[in-house]
């Protein structure tokens, strides 16, 4: 495990904004499902598989961020904020 946190802290800051971007997506797909017409069985399906998805993104973005990358997107944020 310490060796895929590792790994995952060498990745470049960009990747790991992008990781959190797809984290984002995952969770707007599982609970955008529903809206789809289809049977209460398919939808748990689907929202535990891009729940699960969303949660293994989110955490592995923050993994490769870190504690500085998160502190640069917050500065980011307040910067765009002002603007």
């Amino acid at each position: 495990m310490k060796r895929l946190k590792i790994w995952l802290q060498g990745l470049s800051f960009r990747t790991g904004v992008v990781v959190i971007i797809l984290s984002v997506i995952c969770y707007v797909i599982s609970f955008a499902q529903i809206l789809l017409p289809i049977g209460t069985s398919a939808k748990w399906v689907i929202w535990f598989v891009f729940f699960g998805m969303a949660k293994t993104f989110q955490y592995s973005g923050l993994a490769i961020l870190g504690v500085a990358g998160i502190q640069r997107l917050k500065r980011f944020w307040k910067k765009k904020k002002r603007i």
